[in-house]
């Protein structure tokens, strides 16, 4: 056995059994070894961006780690958005980067670089492996790393992987359990609840589960707190039958106005909230300056243990959780907008769908609209880096392919990763992307009249780096040339016809869905 076949044994035995890839020749005997052991589903991507972004989707959805196939330093580098979104989203990845033999280094090769350097500020852990009979030791140490929500980056020499490895697989990785809530920090918390104070709770992290919002619809009825989540948690359970929680609005004004008058804050695997850009004479902490702010638990602590034992201090493991009913609305008529098409995804999603929400400005109205449909995960772009939605959808259907996944995209942000329709094509993903063709980078209008550069009002050199029609994108002809069926919606009508057909029948589908931009009063 080489060593890369004992590292793809490593890793199966360690359940992690998707990989995906776009290898190059540093890989190769780990792209042999595929077909020597049994198990690891291999799942090409066209563009190392793909490949991050859909291990993050696969791992949120599969709640394990995932992991990437990627070659040298420059591959790595072109995956660097999507592992940031990753790691700020708190989700595991293993990532295998492929190096040139440890002996070829010296030479300083065109394609040599140093990837620990370009791992280490995305990656949790980053480690060389030296040695063929080390290499599934060293595998199944990624895996434990990666753990619940960490990234994992470990690199792979060439004779690393085609030396002979006589020890084998490894023992497989346990998952590490995740951390108690010290009990001091239980008692504070039910001392602040009981306080009397206007007191936030507030949840996030890489999953808020329908368990988890029942529990604080109990604390809240109990001691009186509100109850919000982060602004983009990972993954949300949500809709019909779950707890009612708002989410903390993204514009750091409207968040201000949300949060004023809060005197307690305590945080359930969510940070502390702050503004995500800086703005002139726009805080940068979103609490109140005397607010009292308890972190409770983190994304790797027992988050249902600490629940659960506030449940009980506060006696409310009787209340009955406040659950949102069926709200469905009317298929939408007239022109097609944000809101219209809002309402027609309301009307029609599925029971247990995923959607994926990188839809920018013109998929801000979804997901309030999308409060009362029936029940559904929702996925959010935690780190701020565009070009995930694609890839997450991708990475989402193959942990759950008896789910329908809805990928709400922008169209600028769809060109980072357009490459991902290629493998939805590949691997019959069961995917309706939802491209919102407003030929703006329209968000980047809002945040030009936000940072008041040039009075809030762009020049024609800028008004023009910020409009990308002339020529306009045929996404249509793009899906189309990848092997995905297209169709183009301008009306409400249109759109919602398409909708329904997408939602009833399986197979990747695209629905360019030609909305007008944000009216900013220019």
């Amino acid at each position: 056995m080489n060593g890369a076949e004992s590292l793809i044994k490593t890793l199966v035995d360690s359940g992690v059994e998707v990989c995906f890839t776009n290898p190059g020749t540093s890989e190769m005997h780990f792209v042999a070894a595929l077909d020597e052991v049994e198990g690891m589903r291999c799942v090409l991507c066209l563009f190392e961006g793909v490949v991050s972004g859909a291990a993050h989707g696969y791992a949120v959805m599969a709640r394990k780690p995932a992991s990437t196939l990627l070659h040298l330093g420059p591959g790595l580098g072109n995956a660097l958005a999507n592992v940031h979104n990753a790691r700020k989203g708190h989700v595991p990845v293993v990532n295998i980067v492929g190096d040139h033999a440890t002996y070829h280094l010296e030479y300083d090769a065109p394609l040599t670089s140093d990837i620990e350097a370009i791992a280490g500020p995305v990656s949790h852990w980053v480690y060389s492996s030296t040695a063929a009979e080390d290499i599934a030791r060293d595998a199944a140490v990624a895996v434990q790393q990666a753990g619940h929500g960490q990234v994992a980056t470990l690199i792979l020499p060439a004779d690393v992987s085609w030396g002979d490895n006589p020890n084998g697989a490894a023992a497989p990785a346990e998952l590490p359990a995740l951390t108690a809530v010290a009990s001091d920090r239980i008692e504070r918390a039910q001392a602040m609840l009981r306080s009397g104070k206007q007191t936030v709770i507030m949840i996030g992290g890489r999953e808020v589960s329908a368990a988890q919002g029942e529990q604080l619809s109990r604390i809240a009825q109990a001691s009186g707190a509100r109850v919000l989540t982060e602004t983009f948690p990972s993954r949300v359970r949500r809709g019909a039958g779950t707890a009612a929680i708002e989410r903390l609005p993204y514009l750091a004004e409207l968040a201000i106005e949300e949060l004023k008058g809060t005197e307690q804050l305590i945080l359930l695997g969510a940070d502390a909230p702050v503004s995500f850009f800086a703005y002139p004479n726009v805080p940068s902490v979103l609490t109140p300056p005397d607010c009292e702010v308890l972190p409770l638990a983190g994304p790797d602590d027992d988050i249902d243990g600490a629940l659960a034992a506030l449940v009980k201090a506060l006696q409310a493991g009787d209340i009955a959780p406040q659950l949102r009913p069926l709200q469905l609305p009317e298929a939408p008529v007239g022109a097609l907008d944000a809101n219209s098409a809002a309402q027609a995804l309301a009307h029609h999603l599925p029971e247990d769908a995923i959607v994926v929400d990188e839809g920018i400005t013109s998929g801000l109205a979804c997901f309030p609209v999308t409060a009362g449909a029936r029940p559904h995960d929702w996925l959010n772009l935690t780190g701020g880096s565009i070009g995930w939605g694609l890839p997450a959808a991708v990475g989402a259907a193959i942990a759950q392919p008896d789910r329908k996944v809805v990928c709400l995209e922008g169209d600028g942000s769809a060109m980072y990763t357009i490459q991902s329709l290629w493998t939805m094509a590949r691997e019959q993903l069961d995917v309706t992307v939802v491209l919102f063709n407003n030929r703006k980078y329209s968000v980047l209008e809002v945040e030009f009249a936000r940072t008041g550069a040039r009075g809030g009002k762009p020049g024609p050199k800028a008004a023009s780096s910020l409009a990308i029609g002339s020529p306009d994108m045929d996404f249509q002809a793009m899906a189309s040339g990848m092997g995905v069926r297209a169709t183009v919606a301008t009306t409400a009508e249109e759109f919602s016809e398409q909708l329904a057909d997408a939602m009833a029948h399986r197979g990747p589908c695209l629905i360019d869905a030609r909305v007008p931009p944000l009216e900013l009063g220019w």
